[in-house]
């Protein structure tokens, strides 16, 4: 057909299953097995319908944005805020990366990077991690356009150092480096300290992990307030209402309540101490995770062979066909009760 021919076509990122059978354990989209905050659950009680035939407000000047300059000890104009992690740091894609030069970022890694380059026609380049699935840090010490990696890196969960974060964007002063902190809370250390240092770092996280709101679609990016000016120009010029009035306020209920959050992170961190040992036990080896899974190969038995098992027991895990990762399984931690089914549907299979 001819107007196909004016289509802009792109290979699309591809999430994990979202099977609609009950009763299945589902550890394959790194979602908390937790509820939010019980304050979450009286805000949404108390949500006022008369509200919604109004436009919301805008994110940055809401409680939301309060809670979180608050709890991080930023000003509400250092914060940009999403629908989910992903609105983020796609917006961040259109605004900071527009050089001939290619973006940077790892083989192994979050797999919309390519699909937002190759949405905007933004030149990338993928850096090879090494044998252990670790940055090397050199690779990103070359003329490029931008430089984009999550830390934790996911689907690996491996963890890089402060100091090593710090020497990427040290040594990328002329371009913006971009740190995705999906699963930060759950044992690494952000880089946040180091927006107030350098005026080309911005550190995005979100709610879809470690504060349990998956649903509700909040993400949200700390750097210098002249890096968020220009965020939210591109944003305004695409759609100024992007976050609902529910979100706005559930969100700020669920930044409050840091007892909670806090606690939430620590039994994940504890199950996933626990899942380690169970694992390496099984026969499976892995590098030591800093996220709320674990990325694990087998050492006899196929990766995919395990994920078609389990499936057939109603547990969903994580596995691609791709090169290097096709002999390993993402397994998202659950609460210790789905992590015993996994680890006897396991011993069936490998045993």
């Amino acid at each position: 057909m001819k107007w196909e021919e004016n289509v802009r076509r792109v290979v699309p990122y591809t999430p994990g299953e979202q099977p609609k059978k009950a009763g299945i354990i589902k550890l394959n989209t790194n979602e908390s097995p937790y509820p939010p905050a019980p304050g979450v659950a009286k805000a949404a009680a108390a949500l006022d319908a008369e509200k919604f035939r109004l436009y919301p407000e805008f994110p940055e000047r809401t409680e939301l944005a309060e809670a979180l300059a608050a709890h991080y000890h930023i000003g509400t104009d250092q914060l940009f805020i999403g629908v989910g992690s992903d609105d983020v740091l796609s917006m961040a894609f259109l605004t900071f990366f527009h050089s001939d030069r290619p973006v940077l970022f790892p083989d192994i890694t979050y797999s919309f990077y390519d699909v937002w380059a190759e949405v905007y026609g933004i030149p990338y380049e993928r850096k090879a991690l090494d044998a252990d699935f670790h940055i090397c840090t050199a690779d990103y010490c070359q003329p490029n356009g931008g430089v984009i990696f999550p830390n934790p890196n996911a689907p690996t969960g491996v963890r890089m150092p402060l100091e090593k974060v710090e020497e990427i964007v040290a040594a990328n002063r002329d371009v913006v480096v971009i740190v995705d902190e999906a699963y930060i809370d759950f044992g690494g250390t952000s880089a946040l300290p180091l927006i107030d240092k350098y005026d080309n770092l911005l550190v995005v996280q979100t709610f879809s992990k470690s504060r349990s709101m998956a649903g509700m679609r909040i993400g949200y990016a700390m750097g210098q307030p002249l890096l968020i000016r220009y965020l939210n120009d591109v944003k305004y010029s695409v759609n100024s209402y992007t976050m609902n009035t529910a979100a706005l306020e559930l969100g700020a209920a669920a930044v409050r309540d840091e007892a909670y959050f806090g606690a939430c992170c620590q039994k994940i961190m504890d199950t996933r101490a626990r899942a380690e040992e169970r694992l390496s036990a099984l026969g499976f080896v892995f590098q030591k995770s800093s996220a709320n899974f674990i990325f694990a190969s087998h050492k006899t038995i196929p990766a995919r062979e395990i994920f078609e098992r389990l499936k057939e027991n109603d547990i969903y895990v994580r596995w691609w066909n791709k090169e290097r990762i096709s002999n390993y399984l993402r397994i998202t931690i659950g609460t210790d009760e789905q992590m015993e089914t996994l680890y006897r549907a396991l011993d069936r299979i490998c045993g």
